[in-house]
């Protein structure tokens, strides 16, 4: 469970007890959700129920318009790989960052992101942490994400080397003609470090925060397990729903309870 969907009201303790109680063990919690408790009381909790930690979201960010921004950025990823190592997170995800400031050339900002990967990877590395790429669709190209395919993704991965990898997120590649032939690739490399699941609605109200739960859009969600599978992934999927206006406002217990029912149908 990505602790995104159960931004319901629960405290980070009350979260872990809804999926304890619904069979869930796993999970990963964004960087917030452990700062409101305290990275200490954090990890406490998560290993005093001996739970999996599949990823910590988020690092990235990398862009800026000056030289100060940039190594803040990377300052702030340094201690997000420190916050992953205390909760033995599988992995950092890393939602990389969109054009700085006014700027329009995204081929620098993609190389800003590859920068300050190479930058942040030796303390990675020493802290046993990979890092995760996650390509966002093509729709945050802007703002928040210039990677956007899975390609992309592995082309910085193997120009940085071991320990960074990919995120496959359906509701970001699944609209990707050359799919199939990137998530063979990525297991051949042996890359693919984390793969969230929802579903993509029509229509779709906010291109953020209108996510669907799994079973009510239009991604074949067992073909994609399918092709993830082909490629040598067995691990887990991780369900990551923003939604504002529908699961958001319900009780966490619900949301549980539906995750979990729709990932038995669906997935």
């Amino acid at each position: 469970m990505n602790l995104a969907t159960l931004r319901t009201g629960w405290s980070f303790g009350e979260m872990v007890d809804g999926c304890i109680r619904h069979g869930v063990t796993a999970i990963s919690p964004w960087r917030d959700q452990v700062a409101s408790v305290g990275l200490d009381e954090a990890a406490r909790i998560v290993h005093g129920n001996n739970l999996r930690v599949t990823g910590l979201c988020r690092g990235g960010m990398f862009p800026a318009d000056s030289a100060a921004g940039r190594q803040a950025s990377i300052d702030d990823n340094l201690r997000a790989i420190d916050e992953a190592a205390a909760l033995g997170a599988d992995c950092l995800v890393l939602v990389v960052g969109g054009l700085p400031g006014t700027s329009k050339d995204i081929a620098d900002a993609r190389k800003q992101v590859q920068d300050g990967i190479a930058a942040i990877l030796p303390r990675a590395r020493a802290a046993n942490v990979p890092l995760a790429i996650e390509p966002l669709h093509p729709m945050y190209a802007a703002d928040r994400a210039c990677v956007n395919t899975i390609d992309q993704a592995l082309d910085m991965a193997e120009a940085l080397g071991e320990g960074v990898g990919v995120a496959i997120d359906v509701y970001h590649v699944w609209w990707d003609p050359n799919l199939s032939a990137a998530i063979a690739r990525a297991g051949r490399l042996n890359r693919i470090f984390a793969h969230h699941i929802c579903d993509w609605l029509v229509p779709t109200t906010d291109l953020l925060l209108d996510r669907g739960m799994m079973g009510d859009g239009v991604i074949d969600l067992r073909g994609f397990r399918a092709m993830i599978e082909a490629a040598g992934y067995f691990g887990p999927q991780e369900v990551e729903i923003f939604s504002r206006d529908n699961w958001w406002k319900r009780p966490g217990d619900e949301v549980v309870r539906t995750c979990v029912e729709r990932f038995e149908q669906y997935c």
